[in-house]
């Protein structure tokens, strides 16, 4: 993967179009719940502050579908960045118009701008291409420099991700940057032992990771409420947890063609309810009585999981092991993260809900690579070609082509 890098390009006086991933929860006053987004861009910001850039920040945040939501302005995180950065963020109500365009023109070096949700403008989402690329364009007449600082949303064929690097000189904000190749050089060129822990709840959004990733890896282990489709596969009783009927026939042909590989936990801990208040108890993973839900992996399996991560070199972790944000099917999780924290290793881990739980423990500075990214990440791990990346690799062939023919 080639694109241009943030380094590589002279921001000084520049109008430099950065495109964030602020989309942060809320809580029910509005006020940020997890600014690990936002803080996430602070490496690519303070490096345009340094070399006296103009900034002008772009994000969406929520699922407003083309309509003004109140509750879904951008107000808290222009706070919350004045905040973190210790600077004023002048907060606008828009993404284009006259408005927009007298603002950034009056803008010194070093100033900061934060447009509004730009997920208000029906355009950012469209089907149609050409509508897409008109509001990009009209957006990229107030830049010199498109900055894509928001992997979480690489995976995105709209607007703001896809379009604007055609209408502007575009590179990668430091973060993404980071993230991008950490994550491609793991998947291409591990140093092994290579172990990938898979969790969470959906197996079909985790089959195309576990296929590709099988080939390269010499483990995986495999735990979160996707295990019970497997354990019906192999005619465990499986209780009131979910089976995923539709993916029996994927989990029977890996199981069957990567037998050696797929490590899936031998106890787990079951309660008859998803609640702080659930009595509960572990038991080997043959014998999930019925009406029980099993909401982590048991002591057995954590000592076998950490048995095969002592001597790895490179390890990719994606989804919980349980239930973590409950204390009791919390341990599978924390005894796991506590353990990659320790290891010599390059450790990887993707998606919000893993960062999430690492950030919690307090182990994330610990990590090689921490990524909030959801859908990017599993897509990334996938193999898959996200389409922000994909254009800001077309632009920069764009500029190189533009540049021989001078």
């Amino acid at each position: 993967m080639e694109f241009q890098s943030l380094k590589d390009i002279s921001v000084t006086n520049k109008r430099v179009l950065v495109r964030v991933g602020y989309d942060v929860p809320l809580d029910d006053n509005g006020n940020i719940a997890d600014n690990a987004r936002i803080k996430e861009s602070l490496s690519t910001l303070n490096y345009l502050l340094r070399n006296k850039a103009k900034i002008i920040l772009l994000t969406h945040l929520g699922r407003p579908k083309g309509k003004i939501v109140e509750k879904l302005r951008c107000n808290a995180a222009a706070k919350e960045l004045s905040s973190l950065l210790n600077k004023s963020v002048k907060k606008l109500d828009y993404c284009i118009g006259k408005d927009v365009e007298k603002q950034v023109a009056a803008m010194k070096q070093g100033e900061i701008i934060l447009l509004e949700n730009v997920r208000f403008y029906p355009e950012e989402e469209s089907d149609d291409k050409a509508i897409r690329d008109s509001f990009a364009k009209q957006m990229a007449a107030n830049a010199d420099i498109y900055v894509n600082e928001a992997f979480s949303v690489s995976h995105r064929d709209s607007a703001s991700m896809s379009s604007l690097p055609m209408f502007l000189q575009s590179c990668a904000g430091l973060h993404l940057e980071k993230e991008v190749t950490t994550i491609i050089s793991a998947l291409n060129n591990p140093k092994h032992p290579f172990v990938a822990i898979i969790g969470g709840i959906k197996l079909e959004t985790k089959i195309p990771v576990i296929k590709y990733i099988l080939p390269k890896v010499d483990k995986v282990l495999l735990a979160g409420a996707m295990i019970f489709t497997f354990y019906k596969v192999l005619g465990y009783e499986t209780g009131n947890s979910v089976v995923d009927v539709a993916q029996l026939e994927k989990a029977r042909e890996l199981l069957e063609q990567y037998k050696n590989k797929i490590i899936l936990p031998i106890d787990v801990v079951i309660a008859d309810k998803i609640d702080k208040s659930a009595k509960y108890k572990t038991v080997d993973c043959t014998k999930i009585p019925e009406k029980m839900l099993a909401l982590d992996i048991g002591k057995k399996t954590i000592d076998n999981f950490t048995m095969h991560l002592t001597t790895a070199k490179t390890v990719l972790w994606n989804g919980p092991l349980g239930v973590y944000e409950i204390e009791q099917f919390s341990h599978g999780t924390k005894q796991i993260a506590h353990f990659l924290s320790a290891i010599d290793a390059t450790v990887i881990i993707g998606g919000g809900d893993s960062s999430a739980a690492l950030e919690k423990l307090g182990v994330a500075h610990k990590i090689t690579l921490l990524s909030t990214a959801g859908g990017a990440a599993l897509a990334l791990f996938s193999g898959e070609k996200l389409p922000a990346l994909a254009a800001l690799e077309e632009s920069y062939k764009i500029s190189n082509n533009h540049r021989k023919n001078l």
